[in-house]
Parts: structure tokens; C-alpha cells; sequence
């Protein structure tokens, strides 16, 4: 078996000479034929079934553990192997007890119990105290135990195949407690070599299912290999490629994990002592916290790495998960500034030096969130691309026009917050004017891409005039912040190109829905001429030839009435009555009335008689 293990960027390779097997011969897991009063089942699959549907797909270690304890209760229950009501005397799974492999599966499940117990242990937040440390090596130690013992019950008990993986996992699980344990590297190294080589040989047969989970566990024995290979002083690993380990994910990465920060903690801190100032824009600010000075190292680093060639081929969510690590270093530094400033007190050259690292750090901070939104907008155009047929790419979740306006929304605001940070100090050097206009030329660009792509929304929702206009205007944006990129000292040539690219597409834009807004209001016309044309006084149903209704024949005998059972309702009057045309009224002009003078008929109104008398008064007339 020529296996080879490649350990780093420049590490050395390992050959299968330096992985020798402490096991029966790997060629025992070809596939063979079952031996009488063997029993067999696929391990590595039984345990990943049940660590993705447990809880562990999410890290949930202790639902795993709660799982196991369950399933141990189940399988005693069933095996009729219960260890009384009284004083807790466990029975020992000897070979002779080993009747049904059900057997074999309490040794597996009480094995990962105490394996799940020792990792939910490992993922206290603020790290485990020197309590819950010897309560992990314990519980560590146990599940190396109870390997041993599945490993030597499968030997007499088990077929070849079996046998071998539960060899394996009794080699995974005392080098991983060798590795916490951090006492014998030489060993910790042959049980995880051991362990890879057989997995690696049992990934050659099988079904498609058991040849990938076999590659995935290799490639989980991988970093634990190069690990132990980096502190036995046998490979010559860079910080950068100790972080790639630590980024890598999986149920048995976990316990590296820890081991991984603290190595890089200890290289930083010696490479903190020559970090003693933060250049930014031309000026340098001094570092003399020594918190500080780790922090921000550590967020360059990262810097490297993700700005490096190398990163074009990561994913996209390797690329968050960096910037997200670059934001809490970041952060955690502008902490323990802000701590300086309040220790500082009166000293007035110590707090000048903290505020202006201070406002270094924050526009750093901000220069990497317009960055990760950048990328964000990227990614979000190309899934649009896709969507409208411009490019072969495939992408798994649709977007919308909406969603990059939004987007480019946070970047306008980036842009702004930076800006006003970079020129907020008392006395504004060159160097901060000037890079204030090239923030005011990339906002001119960000807003005509913001403005394009709300075009294209108001186009999707049919609103073309609206449309019409936001391409016109996005279109000149793009000409100011061409015009802005001419006049700076060092354009950013991607973004020129960009720029006339969109402006290129804004026009075109613009004369399709010019075109499409034409169309609507054509097809509309047409529409509405000929529903005038269709128009008739008469009634919709009274059009039908066949209809009769009975008072239409009251002097002949007609079937006007619907049979029995018919869904036809039945026809004895038209209910609303049909529309008739009846005659208009005549309108009547009287323009004679005018002209005419009427005579006077006050002669003949009765006059009131002013003299009334006590009496009439009273009687009222």
C-alpha cells in the first residue's frame, strides 16, 4: 500500500513505510464471504448515521450524548442485560456474553457516550478550567477503554471486515486521547496513522456511500496526522497553514481545534514583539499594549491569507468565515484601546497616540466591511446573470434586483461612515483629503450601480416610464464617476471598466423599455377598441339563439321551464330584463321667455290693514 501523506504547504511526505499497521494485514477488508457465528455490521456508516441525525451535523454534542445514553437504555432493556434495582454493579461484556451483536453495539454506543461527554466538555465558552480538564482526560480515557475492549470482542466475535474498523476506531480514539493528553506525540501519530491507513484501504470496496465516508474520515485523520508530525519538529508548517487546519470543520476536528489556537497564540505573542507601530495612510501609529499588538497581528495575518493568490480558489463561506475572524480581532483591539484610554487619564501625548490608533483600527475595521459586502455584491450579481440567462454559472439561490439595491445601500453607507471617520480629525493632512475624494468617487460609482438595479426592479414590476427614467439617470451617474476616476492621481482601472460597461448597458436598457413601454400602450389601444367594438345593448344570454323563455310564449305550448334534474336554470323570465332603446327627449329651448314683459300683479294683492284695535290684537286679526 503506497499511501502518502502530505504534511503542509512545504511539509515533508510520509510514505506508507513511516505508517506501519498495528493491526491485522489491510488486505483483510476485501470483501469475503461471512464466516459461521460471525457477526458484522458497518461501523463507520452506524456511527454517522446516528452523530448527522443527533445533533452533531450542528455541533450539538450534548443531544449526541443523550442519544447514546438512550440507546444503551434500549439495548439493555432488549438484551435483558439490566444491572438490577439495588447497588449499581455493572456487568462485564465478556466473549462468552457476546451472544448477538447487539452486544457489540453497547460497547460502540458506550464508547461514543463518553467520547460525546469529553467534547461537550471541550466546548465550554471561555475554555475549560483545570476541574473540567481532568473530567475531560477522563472521559477520554474511558472511550479509548471501551475501543479496546470493542476492538478485542470483534477479533473472536466479528468478521475480518468488522474486526478491522473497530480496530481503526480503537486507534482513533486512543490518539485522540493522547493528543489531549499531550504527553506522547510518537504514539498519538502511529494510532492516527493506523487508523488512516485502513480507512484509507477499506474506501477502495464497497458501495459509492462507504468509499465517501471512509474519504471523509481520512480527511479528518489528516490534520490530526500533521499536527502531531508539527510538534514533533518534523514538518516545517507556517502559521498560515495552522489556520487552514483550524478552519476545517467535522466532529473530529473538534478536539485539534483548541490545541491549534494555542500554538498560534504562542507564535504570536513572539512575533508581538516586533509589531510596534500600525501604519495606516502614510502615518504610523505606536503599539505598546501587548493585547493590543496580538489582536492586530492576528487579523494581518488573516489579511495575507485572504489577499493572497492562493484565495481565489476558496468558497465563498471559507471567505466570510475569514472576514469574520479579521472583525473580531479587530474589535477585541479597539477594546483594549479604549481600556488604554481610560488608564491614560491626564497624559495628554498617550491619549493623542490611542486616538489616533484608535481611528486607524476603525477605518481598517470599516475598508474590510466594504470589502465583504463587495464581495456579497459579486456573488449576488452573478446569481442574477444566471437567473437572466448572461452566464453558465449555476447557482443554487435566486436573487432579485431588490436585494443588490439593499446591498448597495450598506456599501453607500461604508463609504460615507469612512469618509466622515478618515476626516474627522482636528488637523486634516493631505493624504486624508485625498483619500476622501477617491471615497467620494467610488460612492458616485456605487450609487449608479444602486440606481441601475432599481431600474431593473421597476422594469420586473412592469413600470416602465419609472424605469425609463432611473436608467437615464443611472446613466449619468456613471459619467460623473467616470469623470471623478479621470481626475484622480491612480484610477482603479476594474472600476473604470465597470463604469462604462454600465454605462453601456443603461442605454441599452433604457431603449428596451422604451420599446416595451411602446408595445404596452399599443397592445392597450387595441384592447380597448375592441371592447368598444364588442359592445351591444342587448343582454349577454339574450344573444343566444336557443334560449326561450316562457313569456315570451304565452300563447304557444314551449318547454320553456329546464327539466328535472337539469343544471340549467330555469327560463320563464329574463332576470334583469334586456336593455331597449327607447326615444330621447326633446330638448326644448323657450328663448322667447326672455323677451317677454310680464304685467304687474301687486294691484291684486290683498293689503295688510296697519289699524287693529286691543281686541283684534288679541283675537288676531
Amino acid at each position: 500500500m503506497e499511501s502518502k501523506i502530505q504534511s503542509g504547504g512545504g511539509g515533508a511526505t510520509h510514505s506508507a513505510s513511516e505508517m506501519e499497521v498495528d493491526i491485522p494485514a489491510v488486505a483483510a477488508a476485501q470483501p469475503s464471504q461471512p464466516i459461521p457465528n460471525k457477526y458484522g455490521f458497518n461501523l463507520l456508516h452506524l456511527i454517522k448515521t446516528a452523530q448527522a441525525q443527533h445533533g452533531l451535523k450542528h455541533g450539538d454534542y450534548k443531544r449526541y450524548r443523550g442519544y447514546c445514553t438512550a440507546r444503551l437504555r434500549r439495548l439493555y432493556k432488549s438484551l435483558k442485560f439490566t444491572h438490577g434495582r439495588g447497588k449499581y454493579v455493572p456487568k462485564p461484556i465478556l466473549e462468552a456474553t457476546v451472544t448477538s451483536v447487539r452486544f457489540l453495539h453497547v460497547v460502540l454506543y458506550s464508547a461514543e457516550r463518553a467520547w460525546s461527554s469529553a467534547m461537550e466538555i471541550k466546548q465550554t465558552p471561555n475554555g475549560a478550567n483545570s476541574h473540567q480538564r481532568a473530567h475531560l482526560i477522563r472521559r477520554l480515557s474511558k472511550a479509548a477503554k471501551w475501543g479496546d475492549l470493542l476492538e478485542r470482542l470483534c477479533s473472536e466475535k466479528a468478521d475480518p471486515r468488522t474486526a478491522l474498523e473497530a480496530a481503526a476506531y480503537a486507534s482513533y480514539m486512543r490518539g485522540n486521547l493522547l493528543l489531549e493528553r499531550e504527553a506522547n506525540w510518537e504514539n498519538a501519530l502511529r494510532k492516527f496513522k493506523n487508523a488512516r491507513a485502513v480507512y484509507e484501504e477499506l474506501g477502495k470496496y464497497g458501495d459509492v456511500e462507504n468509499q465517501v465516508l471512509c474519504r471523509q474520515r481520512v480527511e479528518e485523520l489528516d490534520p490530526s496526522i500533521r499536527y502531531c508530525l508539527y510538534k514533533m519538529g518534523r514538518s516545517n508548517m507556517k502559521e498560515s497553514e495552522l489556520l487552514d487546519l483550524s478552519t476545517q470543520e467535522g466532529p473530529g476536528l473538534d478536539l485539534l481545534q483548541g490545541k491549534l489556537e494555542a500554538v498560534m497564540a504562542e507564535a504570536r505573542l513572539q512575533q508581538a514583539v516586533s509589531l510596534t507601530e500600525l501604519e495606516w495612510l502614510g502615518h504610523k501609529f505606536p503599539v505598546k499594549n501587548e493585547k493590543t499588538r496580538v489582536c492586530i497581528l492576528k487579523a494581518q495575518e488573516m489579511e495575507k491569507d485572504l489577499l493572497s493568490p492562493t484565495s481565489n480558489s476558496l468558497v465563498a463561506d471559507k471567505k466570510f468565515t475569514f472576514y469574520d475572524k479579521i472583525f473580531m480581532a479587530y474589535q477585541d483591539a479597539k477594546r483594549h484601546i479604549r481600556d488604554d484610554l481610560v488608564t491614560a487619564g491626564g497624559a495628554e501625548d498617550m491619549r493623542e497616540d490611542l486616538i489616533g490608533l484608535d481611528k486607524a483600527v476603525s477605518c481598517i475595521l470599516l475598508q474590510r466591511t466594504i470589502e465583504r459586502n463587495s464581495l456579497l455584491v459579486s456573488l449576488a450579481k452573478n446569481r442574477l446573470r444566471h437567473q437572466q440567462g448572461l452566464s453558465d454559472e449555476r447557482t443554487e439561490k435566486p436573487t432579485k434586483p431588490e436585494e443588490l439595491v439593499r446591498l448597495y445601500d450598506l456599501l453607500i453607507q461604508n463609504i460615507t461612515d469612512l469618509s466622515d471617520l478618515a476626516t474627522s480629525g482636528r488637523e486634516r493632512r493631505i493624504d486624508e483629503s485625498s483619500y476622501a475624494v477617491e471615497l467620494a468617487a467610488r460612492r458616485l460609482a456605487f450609487q449608479a450601480e444602486r440606481c441601475f438595479y432599481l431600474a431593473q426592479s421597476y422594469s420586473a414590476a412592469g413600470k416602465f416610464a419609472e424605469a425609463y427614467v432611473l436608467f437615464h439617470s443611472a446613466r449619468g451617474h456613471a459619467d460623473s464617476a467616470l469623470q471623478s476616476q479621470q481626475q484622480l492621481q491612480v484610477s482603479d482601472k476594474g472600476l473604470v471598466k465597470e463604469l462604462r460597461e454600465l454605462s453601456e448597458q443603461c442605454r441599452a436598457q433604457s431603449c428596451l423599455v422604451h420599446a416595451w413601454a411602446l408595445n404596452k400602450a399599443e397592445k392597450a389601444e387595441e384592447k380597448l377598441q375592441k371592447g368598444v367594438a364588442s359592445l351591444s345593448l342587448k343582454h349577454e344570454s339574450s344573444r343566444k339563439e336557443d334560449v326561450k323563455y316562457l313569456l315570451d310564449y304565452l300563447d304557444k305550448y314551449e318547454a320553456a321551464i329546464s327539466v328535472a334534474g337539469s343544471k340549467e336554470p330555469p327560463r320563464i323570465v329574463q332576470v334583469p330584463p334586456p336593455f331597449t332603446t327607447v326615444p330621447c327627449r326633446p330638448i326644448v329651448l323657450d328663448t322667447a321667455l326672455n323677451a317677454i314683459d310680464f304685467p304687474s300683479l301687486e294691484g291684486r294683492l290683498k293689503k295688510e290693514d296697519k289699524k287693529k284695535g286691543f281686541l283684534g290684537k288679541w283675537w288676531g286679526s
